[in-house]
């Protein structure tokens, strides 16, 4: 038969109805129970983590997203270790790698390792020209001495079709313009790689824990 209460009520009527005392003994055993048994052992883990995330802290800055992803890729290598390490679940060798793959792609955002990737496929040279006509003014010039773009294109295919759809951040107004197109490329596997980072966060940071 259905209880006229709910259980949940009838808990807290009856918690309620306790005097001031045994409420307050009751806190402090449940207090001592769950946590005051383990104060040594808690400060022995902030003693750890103090020292652990010194590094990180120390060199800590509030005006660039490049701190931001230093803290995160910190507690993801933590954590990773601790899964791999002392994890009970199933899946803590999935968990403990996906962690890790998010470490990879952090590193290879703030290096902007995507970004400059087409730059290992070509040559370019560099010099200041003096104006002929300003005197104490020089001309920023450049000359390309090798290029192999096509071994690049041909790396990210599906890239490519995209950039020369429309897609990129630079205009592509002549089809062997290479430099615009490869830089186009890199410009996308850049926000592939971001978008990548937070959406492996995204479906499962709520899994991580043990």
């Amino acid at each position: 038969m259905e209880p006229e209460k709910d259980i949940f009520e009838r808990w807290a009527e009856e918690r309620e109805s306790r005097s001031w005392l045994r409420k307050k003994l009751d806190s402090i055993s449940l207090w001592w129970e769950h946590n005051g048994k383990y104060l040594h052992l808690n400060f022995k883990r902030g003693i750890k983590n103090l020292w652990y995330w010194l590094p990180v802290i120390w060199k800590d800055r509030n005006w660039d997203h490049q701190f931001i992803f230093d803290i995160l890729s910190h507690k993801l290598k933590a954590q990773a270790k601790y899964i791999s390490t002392y994890g009970l679940h199933v899946n803590n060798w999935k968990d403990e790698r996906d962690m890790m793959i998010c470490v990879r792609l952090i590193e290879k955002v703030q290096e902007e390792w995507y970004s400059m990737e087409y730059m290992d496929y070509h040559k370019t040279k560099h010099w200041f020209e003096p104006c002929d006509d300003k005197e104490g003014y020089s001309t920023w010039e450049s000359k390309e001495l090798e290029e192999n773009f096509d071994d690049y294109f041909a790396k990210y295919p599906l890239i490519y079709k995209r950039v020369m759809n429309g897609e990129g951040w630079l205009k592509i107004e002549d089809e062997n313009d290479k430099d615009r197109i490869a830089s186009n490329i890199a410009h996308i596997n850049h926000d592939r790689a971001r978008k990548l980072l937070f959406k492996i966060i995204e479906q499962n940071i709520e899994k991580w824990w043990d």
